[in-house]
């Protein structure tokens, strides 16, 4: 059996690798139409920023080591120009022909480059390739570059900012939503936005590019902005030419569409990566999702099914991600409140802060938790910021949502405990019990910043009040609540809130046992609404 792979990237290599671990007799050819394949693409920022010093690491896998180790020819340089699937034919570079029995199209995306006015007059780059790393650090080194943009702020252009400012260039950041970070939502990407700020990142939101002349860029605001380079990091699109000229079947928006094994309307060409469709975990619509572990997954998946090894299903993404913001981590799993409202999703949602680990152990730092669920408690997506620990929060939740738990099986969760890891109730578990608190009807949490017709109860300490506090708020220290009850009005909704959350609510028990029926806990406490009334 003769399998020619297009595409040397996650989902090509992971293909090969694994079909030849079940098939030693078939020839695997892996075309790549660029120099470099196997490349750590996700870590061409750290390369630019000098974390990863060593070129030879950004390669996962040399050609050498495919033919070596695999007995993959893996040929570079070698586009192919075209696919015929009746004659199972594909030719490279308008030259020659490749027969294949089995075709696997993993050509990935390419960076989105819009028609910018005047770009022509700054050095502007995108960053797929090694090359493009190359090119840009070579042109930091020779100009001894002092002021930089990028242009989106998805993780890519994150990733670039915060790695240029670490090497002392002055960086700034354009991006037409108002937030950056889309698969988090605005109240999460806010604490993001001010940590890129506290680091001399400076952010441009809800803006974008209107025209560039000689070392200024004129924003759609009329700002200014005094720039030696650009780096294009709006987003990708799905690189399908080839297969939309061969009749292979695409989505609107020229993504591949497939079966749950990866095949596309011809039985023989499979599609992995991307460039192709997928199913939405949590709404089940189509959707593309540009990961490496979903390309890596599906790889794996199509040669299991060419060998008939145990031949499963793709069974859709939750679109699980994480990115480092300079000191902090932000990560997340399933649908974000925006996508939620788009597929016309009811949910309800929980915040807390959290510690990384036990309070009382040195060293222990904030962890915001918040997670969507709908009335029945099934859980619909979460997302997390903070210094240490982001990631197994996110990964519990991701692992119990892709075995159908619920938000009770955050709360019965049994994860590993000792005070340098975790307290003996995780992240995971606390916000669990919030959500069932609230499902049970014990606590009603309040989320925005507009108090009107409420009365703002803070029932931190004395001393934290006269530091600061919401306009118009009252204090009654927690532990003077019973004493001072008839202080508390019964006929006005009472917004209650401490530092973090929990006081708030064994507060709002106490006032509930008490004949208070309108009152509500503030979510994540003092210190969530401080990181929202900061922009």
């Amino acid at each position: 059996m003769k399998i020619v792979v297009i595409g040397g990237g996650a989902g090509g290599s992971s293909f090969a690798a694994r079909m030849r671990r079940l098939d030693e007799k078939a020839e695997i050819i892996i075309l790549e139409q660029t120099s470099e394949t196997s490349i750590a693409s996700c870590g061409l920022p750290y390369f630019i920023g000098g974390v990863i010093t060593d070129r030879k690491n950004m390669q996962v896998a040399s050609p050498d080591l495919f033919k070596q180790l695999f007995n993959i020819e893996v040929r570079l340089n070698s586009k192919v120009t075209k696919i015929d699937p009746q004659n199972k034919i594909v030719t490279i570079n308008n030259e020659h022909t490749i027969p294949y029995d089995k075709l696997i199209l993993a050509t990935g995306a390419k960076p989105f480059v819009p028609e910018i006015k005047g770009i022509e007059n700054i050095a502007h780059f995108t960053l797929k390739h090694l090359a493009d790393a190359d090119k840009i650090k070579a042109l930091i080194k020779e100009r001894h570059l002092r002021s930089a943009t990028v242009v989106g702020g998805g993780f890519i252009g994150v990733e670039v900012a915060e790695n240029l400012a670490r090497l002392g260039i002055k960086t700034s950041l354009v991006e037409l939503s108002e937030q950056i970070l889309a698969p988090v939502d605005i109240d999460i990407a806010r604490l993001a936005h001010h940590e890129m700020r506290q680091h001399g990142v400076e952010l441009f939101l809800s803006d974008g590019i209107k025209q560039i002349t000689a070392g200024k860029i004129e924003l759609n605001s009329g700002k200014i902005i005094s720039s030696e380079m650009l780096i294009l990091a709006i987003g990708v699109r799905p690189e399908t030419s080839l297969a939309q000229s061969a009749g292979i079947s695409v989505n609107e928006r020229g993504a591949i569409i497939t079966n749950e094994y990866m095949q596309t309307n011809f039985a023989d060409i499979y599609a992995c990566g991307d460039s192709v469709v997928v199913s939405d975990f949590v709404s089940g619509q189509s959707v593309m999702v540009a990961l490496a572990g979903p390309a890596n997954r599906q790889g794996r998946l199509i040669a299991d099914h060419i060998a008939q090894n145990h031949p499963y299903p793709y069974k859709s993404t939750q679109g699980t991600g994480i990115v480092k913001v300079f000191d902090l981590t932000v990560a997340f799993t399933g649908n974000n409140e925006k996508q939620l409202q788009r597929n016309n999703i009811a949910y309800e949602k929980m915040i807390i802060n959290g510690s990384s680990h036990a309070g009382y152990y040195p060293g222990g730092t904030n962890l915001t938790l918040k997670v969507l669920y709908s009335a029945e408690g099934k859980i619909l997506g979460a997302q997390a910021i903070g210094k240490d620990g982001v990631d197994k929060r996110i990964d519990v939740i991701a692992t119990i949502m892709r075995l159908g738990g619920s938000t009770a099986d955050l709360r019965d969760a049994e994860l590993c405990y000792a005070p340098p890891y975790s307290g003996a109730k995780d992240p995971v578990n606390l916000i669990g019990m919030a959500i069932e608190n609230v499902r049970q009807g014990l606590v009603k949490p309040y989320f925005g910043t507009d108090f009107s017709d409420m009365l703002v109860l803070d029932v931190r300490p004395a001393n934290m009040y006269e530091q600061a506090h919401i306009h118009g708020a009252i204090n009654v220290p927690a532990a003077q609540i019973r004493n001072r009850l008839g202080e508390l009005p019964k006929d006005k909704p009472i917004m209650i809130h401490c530092v973090k959350g929990y006081t708030s609510y064994v507060v709002a028990r106490i006032l509930a046992q008490y004949g208070f029926e309108n009152i509500f806990s503030y979510a994540g406490g003092w210190t969530f609404y401080q990181s929202q009334i900061q922009e």
